[in-house]
C-alpha cells in the first residue's frame, strides 16, 4: 500500500444471490463475457485508480474469485488486495473486511463500502462519495423516491404515508472516515439488531449520516430482469458495430499434429509456419484487426522477427482482443470455417470452441465454428494444406 492509497474500496461479495435464480452466486455470473464482480471492481478502479480494492468473499469462492481477478486489467489487479473471509451476515463480512484494512501497515483514511452487484458506479458518483466522507465522516448516496410510500400494519392496512420529498432510496458506495466506521462496527459486534447497511451501523454508534446525490444508473443487480437490464445498458454504451474478415492458409509439413484454435489435433502431418501455424487462430486474429482497422497479423507480429518462431498463436489472438479492450469495446461474435479434407474437425469442434472462448475471454455461445471441404478441388482438395476464414463482430463506444 503506497502513499496514494489513503482511499480504499471495500467490496462486499460474499452473498449467494438466490433471488438471481439458479446458478453460481450472482457476483460471479457472466455479464457480456465478464463476471459481474470483475465489472464492478474495474469500474471502481477506473473511477479512482490509486485506491486499494479490498474484497470480502465467501469461504467457498476462492477459485471463482481467482478467475474473476484474472479478468481485470493489469493496473486494477495491482490494486487488488487478498480477499477477506466473509461472515454469517453482511455486517460481519464488512467488519472482517475493515479489520483486514486495519491490519495494513498504513490503513486508509477513507473507505467506500460498495455492493459487488452494482457495476455502474462512475467517476462522478465516486467523487461525490469521497467529498462527502471528507466533509461529514459518514455519508451514503440517495436517490429521490418516485412512488408514494405507504407504511402498513400486519393486516396490510395503511398506518401512515411518509412525506415523499423527505425520503431517499439509499445506494452504495457508502462513504466513511475509516476510523469512524471501524469503531462503529466494532461497537456493534454481537448486537442482536439486524443492520441492513453500513449507514445504520454508523447511526447506531451515534454518528450523523449525510445523504448525497446518488445515481439512478447505479442500480443493484438482484433478479434475472436486472441482469437483462444491465446487459442492455452495456450494449447501449457500445453502439459502433463493426465486422472484420480474416483468411489464412498453411501448407502441410512434417509433424504429427496440427494446431487449430489452440487445440493440438493428432494428424499424419503438421503445418508449416513461422509460429505454431494455427491457421484458425490466425484467421480470427486478422478478422479482429480488420474490424478495428488496425492492419493484419503480420503488421503486429512480423514473420521476420525471430522471437515469434514457434510461438503459440494464442499470443496473437490475445493481443487482438486486448486492442479491442483498449478501445473500450467487446468481441460480440466470431464465426469461423476451417477448410480441409483432413483431419476431421467435427470430433474436436467443442474443444476448439472452448479453447477460443477462453483465449478471447468470451462466452462459448459467441464462438461459431464450421468445417467444410472443397470437394477434392484446389490445394486443400489435394490434401496439401489447411485454410480458414473468419468474421469477427466487434462493438465499440460511439
Amino acid at each position: 500500500m503506497n502513499a496514494l492509497s489513503s482511499l480504499a474500496f471495500l467490496v462486499v461479495a460474499g452473498g449467494r444471490g438466490v433471488r438471481a435464480g439458479a446458478g453460481a452466486p450472482k457476483q460471479y455470473r457472466p455479464l457480456l463475457g465478464k463476471s459481474l464482480l470483475s465489472r464492478t471492481l474495474e469500474a471502481l478502479h477506473v473511477a479512482a485508480p490509486s485506491a486499494l480494492l479490498q474484497t470480502v468473499i465467501h469461504a467457498d469462492d476462492g477459485e471463482a474469485f481467482d478467475a474473476c481477478a484474472a479478468e481485470l486489467s493489469e493496473p486494477a489487479r495491482r490494486r487488488l488486495a487478498d480477499p477477506a473471509r466473509g461472515g454469517v451476515s453482511r455486517q460481519e463480512s464488512v467488519r472482517n473486511g475493515l479489520e483486514a484494512l486495519a491490519r495494513l501497515e498504513t490503513p486508509p483514511k477513507i473507505v467506500l463500502i460498495h455492493d459487488a452487484a452494482r457495476p455502474f458506479a462512475d467517476a462522478s458518483l465516486i467523487e461525490r462519495a469521497i467529498d462527502a466522507a471528507r466533509d461529514f465522516g459518514a455519508a451514503a448516496p440517495g436517490v429521490p423516491i418516485g412512488d408514494t410510500i405507504k407504511e402498513v400494519d400486519a393486516m396490510g392496512c395503511v398506518v401512515s404515508t411518509p412525506e415523499r420529498a423527505r425520503l431517499r432510496g439509499v445506494q452504495t458506495p457508502q462513504a466513511f472516515s475509516f476510523e469512524l466506521i471501524l469503531a462503529a462496527h466494532r461497537a456493534c459486534a454481537g448486537s442482536k439488531v439486524e443492520f441492513t447497511d453500513d449507514a445504520m451501523v454508523a447511526e447506531h454508534a451515534g454518528a450523523s449520516v449525510h445523504i448525497f446525490a446518488g445515481d439512478p444508473k447505479n442500480f443493484k443487480l438482484t433478479t434475472p430482469e436486472d441482469f437483462l437490464r444491465a446487459t442492455n445498458e452495456l450494449l447501449a454504451a457500445l453502439p459502433d458495430v463493426r465486422v472484420g474478415q480474416g483468411f489464412d492458409v498453411h501448407a502441410f509439413a512434417e509433424g504429427a499434429e496440427i494446431y487449430l484454435g489452440g487445440v493440438a489435433i493428432p494428424h499424419a502431418k503438421g503445418l508449416a509456419g513461422h509460429s505454431d501455424a494455427d491457421v484458425l487462430a490466425h484467421a480470427i486474429t486478422d478478422a479482429i484487426f480488420g474490424a478495428l482497422a488496425e492492419g493484419d497479423i503480420g503488421a503486429h507480429f512480423p514473420p521476420s522477427d525471430p522471437q515469434w518462431k514457434g510461438a503459440a498463436s494464442a499470443i496473437f489472438l490475445q493481443h487482438a482482443v486486448e486492442r479491442v479492450k483498449a478501445r473500450g469495446g467487446m468481441i460480440a461474435h466470431v464465426d469461423a470455417t476451417v477448410i480441409c479434407e483432413a483431419p476431421k474437425i467435427g470430433p474436436h469442434r467443442d474443444a476448439i470452441r472452448a479453447s477460443l472462448a477462453k483465449i478471447m475471454g468470451v462466452a462459448e455461445d459467441r464462438v461459431a465454428l464450421k468445417a467444410t471441404t472443397t470437394e477434392k478441388l484446389g490445394f486443400t482438395g489435394r490434401g496439401e494444406g489447411v485454410a480458414a476464414m473468419a468474421t469477427a463482430t466487434v462493438r465499440l463506444p460511439g
